[in-house]
């Protein structure tokens, strides 16, 4: 179990991360090409993330270099995931580059002890193969996360508007008590209680920054070293999100584009401006939809003074999606499953 243990002032510098991080969620697609695990999820994606990698020359490079670097195992180097990457692509890149040889000498040598890698990962810390990593990274990025970012980010900033909606209502303790059905909030300690080793972090003061993946699928994850900014990173898939195209379509056809726009919209939560907003009507059109699909069953309506929010009913989810899987969590690979597994047998690109 991991358990992250809360001061008063932990609680204050708790925050959520502003935008995507692009080395987790670098980090967390590679984790996507190694297990088939949730890959009904990302279908769409893999096939063009595939396509991509193969026209771009980028196939064989990702397999050779970046999966033994990012192993979905319970271990891979902290230095590839820096804080840095807050601020962008670039800062992040700049950091793996700027870390410390020791430091990189250290983690790699921790990675080889917890899964099966090359013996050229020992080298890492030498510049000019670091600088091939990062032009690696670099490219992977523009070839398989960039075309989807648009997606990226709108599943990115719904998850961070819910928190918001949370923290309005009941402050930090209500962000941590709904985080994720993968996470536990006992005040004043925050488990993670399928994590594969046992390991207790105490912020003293430093708070927590939670970064919402969309490429984090099940698992969250943290750092390893309790000496570094501490961050948790968890799936934003833990909820519904848009269906996919053809399931879209026949939504469209039963309800009406906009009220399906308005459904789709209330799996995070909707006020009725935010709705009309979505599918780019009056407000009074948008109240004339929801209160259509309140007497359908389909969602349900919470009044707080001149604002109402609308979210999904059980028979709205089960109209949205199918087979939405409840989150189990561990860092890389989960408890049990099978470490240091080829990830020829599984990874297909450029095969």
């Amino acid at each position: 179990m991991l358990r992250f243990h809360f001061t008063a002032e932990d609680l204050a510098r708790t925050r959520v991360a502003a935008s995507p991080h692009p080395l987790w969620e670098i980090a967390c697609s590679l984790h996507r090409f190694q297990t088939r695990s949730g890959r009904w999820k990302y279908a769409d994606w893999y096939e063009r993330a595939c396509g991509n990698l193969e026209e771009a020359g980028l196939a064989q490079p990702v397999r050779t270099m970046l999966l033994p670097l990012f192993p979905r195992a319970r271990y891979f180097a902290d230095f590839l995931t820096p804080f840095e990457g807050v601020d962008g692509l670039e800062p992040a890149l700049e950091a793996i580059l700027a870390t410390p040889d020791g430091q990189v000498n250290h983690e790699m040598a921790r990675a080889a002890r917890a899964s099966r890698v090359p013996s050229w990962t020992s080298r890492v810390a030498e510049k000019p193969l670091r600088g091939d990593l990062v032009n690696l990274l670099r490219a992977y990025h523009r070839t398989v996360i960039a075309p989807h970012e648009e997606d990226i980010q709108e599943t990115f900033q719904a998850e961070r508007a819910r928190h918001a909606r949370n923290m309005l209502a009941e402050g930090t303790a209500g962000l941590l008590a709904g985080l994720s059905p993968a996470v536990r909030w006992r005040h004043p300690v925050l488990e993670v209680p399928d994590y594969p080793d046992e390991n207790d972090v105490r912020l003293n003061g430093r708070g927590l920054l939670l970064i919402p993946s969309y490429f984090c699928w099940k698992s969250p994850i943290a750092l390893a070293d309790p000496g570094l900014p501490p961050v948790l990173v968890y799936s934003v898939h833990h909820v519904l999100t848009a269906a996919c195209p053809q399931n879209e379509a026949a939504l469209n056809a039963l309800l009406g584009r906009t009220r399906a726009v308005i459904l789709r919209a209330a799996v995070t939560g909707v006020t009725t401006s935010e709705a009309a907003r979505r599918a780019g009507v009056s407000s009074g059109t948008a109240t004339h939809h929801t209160t259509a699909l309140r007497d359908s069953g389909l969602i349900t309506t919470h009044r707080n003074a001149n604002s109402a929010l609308h979210t999904l009913t059980t028979l709205g989810a089960a109209l949205l999606g199918r087979g939405a899987g409840t989150m189990t969590a561990g860092r890389g690979a989960p408890s049990g499953e099978a470490e240091g597994r080829s990830v020829d047998s599984v990874y297909d690109c450029g095969s």
